[in-house]
């Protein structure tokens, strides 16, 4: 007999992935020929450098997943925090700053050099905790969700589990993520207002309390969420069309290297459709942030259809990048710690049978 809880998590494992194995509770017993018995697995074996099996190092896991999340968001979103600026400026003042290029010249002429790292502080606190939550929830949620679906459900509706357990993941995520968003987008937008983020979160405080750190959120929601749901979803389908069509062998036969190329670009593409879909909420967030006393769909009104697609080529330039370099990041986190990294999903052979494609 196998361990109850154990086989039943097998059964419900998301990705045919390779994060936990099992092993028969009795006695080993040996073939004819001599060999070892064979080690059973959820739908695949488990690589022998694997740090820690999920059956037994759940928590372990998605902690070290988390820690990935961190790294991934809060170093990528610090890195293009220049053209953040930028971006959100053309936003909130298309009258002064025209053009991407037009925005860099403005604000290194008024400020200099240095001004095109405001908001540097927030920006890394902010999204190294919308990270930790998004990636490690991620995983959480993808389990969660596929547990109550099963092997075959879990297989055939992937993508709308992608989307789910992404936007549950995004949803605490962006509660984490909405104070210093709003404190940025003050320091960035405002000039004169603050320049540092010791300066600008006790005058907020003092002017509009708690809520000042908070009235974003319901945008960012509506920002973040469906950018996130892109962003895994279509990132889970291009790596598994990219391995299928693309890559001329077997993602076992492929280095980590390789592999990582692979990500690498499949995050690009994600990130590109993520910024679409995202745009105009993020418009909203930007001009709401800077405001006082405005709400959302004020905002909205006030904008009209061409206004929230202003800076639409900053932003894909922008997500595309950060998003290739977070999917790189995140698994090259999890090749450094040895964490299981599921294949491409593949037919459960249960359900090969049921449809007639093997006997």
């Amino acid at each position: 007999m196998y361990p109850t809880a154990l086989t039943q998590l097998a059964r419900a494992n998301p990705f045919s992935a390779p994060l936990f194995s099992l092993q028969k509770v009795e006695e080993p017993q040996h073939s004819l020929h001599g060999q070892k018995p064979r080690r059973l697995a959820a739908a695949a074996t488990a690589d022998e450098g694997d740090s820690c099996e999920f059956g037994s190092q759940k928590y372990f896991y998605y902690a070290l997943c988390g820690f990935g999340g961190i790294l991934s968001c809060g170093i990528t979103h610090t890195a293009v925090v220049p053209l953040d600026l930028v971006k959100c400026r053309l936003q909130v003042d298309p009258d002064k700053y025209k053009s991407i290029g037009n925005g860099f010249a403005v604000t290194v002429r008024e400020d200099g050099v240095r001004g095109l790292a405001k908001g540097w502080a927030p920006t890394f606190i902010g999204y190294s905790m919308q990270g930790l939550c998004k990636f490690g929830f991620y995983e959480v949620f993808k389990i969660f969700y596929s547990d109550l679906l099963g092997e075959e459900n879990t297989y055939l509706w992937r993508t709308s589990l992608y989307l789910a357990a992404s936007a549950s993941a995004e949803f605490f995520a962006d509660v984490a993520l909405a104070p210093m968003e709003a404190v940025k987008v003050r320091i960035q937008t405002q000039p004169g207002y603050a320049n540092t983020l010791r300066q600008c979160v006790p005058k907020m405080f003092a002017e509009e309390g708690i809520w000042a750190f908070y009235k974003g959120v319901v945008p960012l929601w509506m920002r973040q969420i469906p950018y996130t749901m892109m962003k895994f979803a279509c990132f889970e389908r291009t790596v598994e069309m990219l391995y299928k069509y693309v890559v001329p062998k077997p993602r076992s036969d492929c280095s980590k290297s390789e592999q990582l190329v692979v990500t690498f670009v499949a995050g690009y593409i994600a990130g590109v459709f993520c910024a679409i879909v995202s745009h105009p909420a993020d418009s909203v967030v930007s001009v709401l942030n800077k405001e006082k006393g405005s709400t959302a769909v004020q905002v909205l009104k006030r904008l009209g259809p061409r206004g929230v697609w202003k800076g639409l080529v900053a932003r894909i330039i922008m997500i595309g990048t950060l998003t290739a370099l977070q999917w790189f990041i995140y698994d090259s986190v999890k090749v450094y710690f040895r964490l299981p990294r599921p294949p491409p999903p593949e037919m459960p052979e249960s359900l090969k049978k049921k449809l007639g494609l093997t006997e």
